[in-house]
């Protein structure tokens, strides 16, 4: 079997689907391993250590796409600056493995669909323990809560920290994160690794305890009906849930310096949490990173990819934040795949082990046999 890397042509983006150590590990496995020359360079793996890993060098992604077997990306296959589409230039027949956020990508969906493709997305591999050392959703989520504090602390025109100086002592900065999973709960371990005063929130009460053991005092809200969509994610409030949970976010963004939001229903779109009315009631010099940027945005005032100030609250919006750490991102990511790869790897038959009956593959698998096989993409393909 041949796998497929091709560089990856999303504005701004800087991974690699794999390292060269998890090609080597690959190779190992006996399988051949093709990497589009100069696909690991912005995340600073060059040719040469694909090399030496033992992959080919292809010159181009049209070479090296129409024949391989599978094909491994960071994101889903989008049109190309020549008018072409990624999807094109893959063979018929062949499979695919990558983030592809589905139902943001439905055009994506349907050609690959159409052009008989075996796809599987990575960020609908079910949560559950054996797969969660194949869950990219995780590992870059866990970056974005890292970074998001990162900006929150340059933004902020006052310390994180508390100190105790010859001119007098500094309060600690307070920062406040909303939703409390991979991305949420980083957010509060790196601002209080910082030195920051932190309070975190989320719409599913069990999770207190873990934002206690990294530092968070929680604060909530009694929920007339549960919020939890299960494998830790949430779902949607009801209209009473709502009213309760705007309030509380109100009371409690107009006391802190830094809100970090990295709320997803699903962990796929951003729900509205704060308006105008709570942004205009923070302080001035406050600050507010909107980590749900990538599914629309948490802030109604947030511009997506840029920044902006509005009452003297400024309100950052940043995309792709893993592509900033492009090194680690890219490892972590590759590592993800690999172990994929390796649970579904037939070493008899040196061949992939479409085993539908697996709890996994079935999750994430996004198209086969010609036809949209993912319940809530095709669901968005209809209607």
């Amino acid at each position: 079997m041949k796998i497929a890397v091709p560089r990856e042509i999303r504005a701004e983006e800087t991974r690699v689907a794999l390292d060269p150590e998890s090609c080597k590990k690959l190779i190992l496995l006996g399988i051949e391993v093709a990497v589009e020359a100069g696909a690991g360079a912005l995340a600073h793996f060059p040719d040469q250590a694909y090399l030496d890993a033992g992959t080919s060098l292809a010159p181009d992604a049209a070479s090296l796409l129409n024949s391989a077997d599978f094909v491994l990306k960071v994101n889903a296959p989008q049109a190309r600056p020549d008018g072409t589409h990624e999807v094109d230039l893959i063979r018929p027949g062949a499979m695919l493995l990558a983030s592809l956020f589905p139902t943001r990508n439905l055009d994506a969906m349907k050609r690959m669909a159409e052009q008989s493709i075996t796809a599987f997305s990575t960020d609908c591999i079910p949560r559950t323990t054996r797969a969660q050392a194949m869950d990219t959703l995780s590992s870059q989520a866990n970056i974005m809560g890292y970074k998001g504090v990162l900006i929150g602390a340059m933004e902020l025109p006052k310390y994180y920290p508390m100190f105790m100086t010859a001119a007098g002592t500094t309060l600690p900065a307070k920062v406040f994160v909303i939703g409390a999973g991979v991305a949420g709960l980083q957010a509060i371990a790196t601002a209080k690794r910082l030195g920051a005063s932190v309070t975190a929130t989320d719409v599913r009460p069990e999770v207190k305890e873990q934002i206690e053991s990294v530092g968070g005092k929680y604060v909530g809200i009694d929920l007339k009906q549960g919020a939890s969509a299960g494998g830790g994610y949430a779902t949607e409030l009801s209209a009473e849930d709502k009213a309760l949970q705007a309030k509380l976010l109100a009371d409690h963004c107009a006391q802190v310096d830094v809100v970090i939001t990295t709320a997803l229903i699903g962990g796929v779109f951003a729900p509205k949490l704060l308006d105008e009315t709570i942004v205009k009631s923070m302080k001035p010099g406050s600050v507010i990173v909107d980590l749900g940027s990538d599914g629309g945005g948490n802030c109604t005032l947030s511009k997506l990819g840029t920044t902006v100030v509005v009452g003297g609250v400024k309100i950052v919006a940043p995309l792709n934040l893993p592509a900033t750490v492009p090194t680690h991102a890219s490892m972590l990511f590759s590592r993800n795949l690999l172990n994929f790869m390796t649970a579904f790897w037939d070493k008899e038959a040196k061949g992939f082990n479409l085993d539908w009956a697996d709890d996994i593959l079935k999750g994430c698998a996004v198209t086969h046999e010609g036809k949209v096989v993912h319940g809530p993409t095709l669901k968005a393909l209809q209607g």
